[in-house]
């Protein structure tokens, strides 16, 4: 076993082309789990290691970083945060309560979404969360007759809609005009009024989020000075406030474009708060993929190979039900063989399930692949997004620490599938 002072985190290539979970083989860490293929695999480790490199990036600066629960919602990856120093974004009741399970403090949480049901306000509301997060004009008026109905004093902040559009795939894009996300600029004297019309709510932030992956600090920049602008607005007309947040979205790096650190949004929008006269106030960030995507892979084994007159295939037994993301974003991610390096020629790797789109793109695989591969860069929106299509058991998930596994959630199995089928 290495040295852990002189591990570089994350998954690596060693002297012998061969990959590794923060210096230790990950195919002997694989086959200790003792679980099958397909498995995610997490180093604990690195991502604690990335959320405290972002804390310190504040400073004495005072801020949240609420991370994103959707990314990943396994309970030792949000401990693991939490304990690195980190609050919680969350969109569902569920991941609510994964959130304050884990031990994150409710006024380290805001609850974001478009369409809250009663009993998630009613859940935010009695836990007295740091705030709810409202979207619409009209969704104000619903969590004052929860506030009411609970005998709470909703916190809340107004989730606006800059107008700002990135260059990303058009499913996360959320700040553009005719996304469902936010309150529309004009629709804010609207909002105000709703506000001073219900002595339940107390209004005490502003934020926005324009989408995922951003690669520079540009546009995050921009909507953040929206939020600036109508922070300083709201002040100047006798009302306080305690925080302003400027979402995530912070892109990672698949192998195919480089994109800033996370520490490079923080630094930019620490500069706008202080130059806008808002350094006070809480900056509040909800940074989710940045986090995690890194440190997870998705193990899966060479079924066999396919030669063709156009392409050859290697059919691994990981599909789009386990990773999604090509399918639904036209995403890549780098598939490479746990045991060597990449090497040519390259394979065009695809999955089990009958849908053309259960393609994973081309890899350099080597002459004749075999064995386990990994999905690089999977831990993020990887086993949150799966499914049981076509009659296929979700993964298990392996959690690493100092080289070691640490815990495994094993797959339900098809059985379990089988058997709920037929009593339905």
């Amino acid at each position: 076993m290495p040295d852990r002072t002189e591990v570089q985190l994350g998954f690596r290539r060693d002297a012998q082309g061969r990959l590794t979970i923060s210096g230790a083989l990950l195919q002997g860490v694989f086959e200790a789990a003792q679980v099958g293929t397909p498995a995610y695999v997490y180093d604990l480790d690195g991502l604690r290691s990335s959320a405290q490199a972002l804390e310190a990036a504040f400073g004495a600066a005072p801020h949240l970083t609420a991370y994103a629960v959707k990314a990943n919602t396994a309970g030792s990856i949000v401990r693991a945060l939490a304990a690195a120093g980190t609050g919680a974004d969350v969109v569902s009741g569920g991941e609510l309560e994964v959130a304050l399970g884990a031990g994150i403090p409710p006024r380290r949480i805001v609850m974001s979404g478009v369409a809250k049901t009663d009993a998630e306000l009613d859940l935010a509301l009695g836990h007295d969360i740091f705030a709810v997060q409202v979207e619409s004009v009209e969704e104000l008026d619903r969590l004052a007759a929860r506030a009411r109905a609970v005998g709470r004093r909703a916190r809340l902040g107004l989730r606006l809609k800059p107008g700002v559009e990135i260059d990303s795939h058009a499913h996360i894009a959320t700040g553009h005009d005719a996304a469902k996300f936010g309150i529309a600029l004009d629709d804010l004297p609207a909002a105000w009024q709703r506000v001073a019309a219900h002595p339940e709510l107390e209004a005490v932030g502003l934020s926005s989020h324009i989408g995922s992956m951003q690669r520079t600090p540009e546009h995050y920049l921009a909507a953040a000075k929206v939020v600036c602008d109508v922070a300083r607005a709201r002040r100047a007309a006798g009302h306080t406030l305690e925080y302003i947040d400027f979402g995530g979205g912070f892109a990672v790096d698949y192998g195919d474009a480089p994109a800033s650190e996370p520490a490079a949004f923080v630094s930019a929008a620490l500069a706008l708060k202080a130059e806008q006269g808002l350094a006070d106030l809480t900056l509040v960030i909800e940074p989710g993929r940045s986090l995690v995507a890194p440190f997870g892979v998705l193990v899966a084994r060479v079924v066999q190979t396919k030669a063709g007159k156009e392409r050859s295939w290697a059919m691994i037994d990981a599909g789009m039900n386990d990773l999604v993301r090509p399918a639904l974003y036209g995403a890549k991610h780098r598939v490479e063989l746990l045991a060597s390096a990449p090497s040519t020629p390259e394979w065009r790797v695809v999955g089990p399930v009958c849908e053309s789109s259960d393609d994973f793109g081309s890899h350099p695989l080597g002459p004749e692949p075999s064995g386990l591969v990994a999905l690089r860069d999977a831990g993020a929106y990887g086993y949150v997004l799966a499914s049981e299509y076509n009659g296929r058991a979700l993964p298990a998930e392996v959690f690493v620490s100092g080289g070691r596994v640490a815990h495994v959630s094993p797959s339900p199995g098809r059985g379990a599938w089988v058997k709920r089928r037929l009593e339905a």
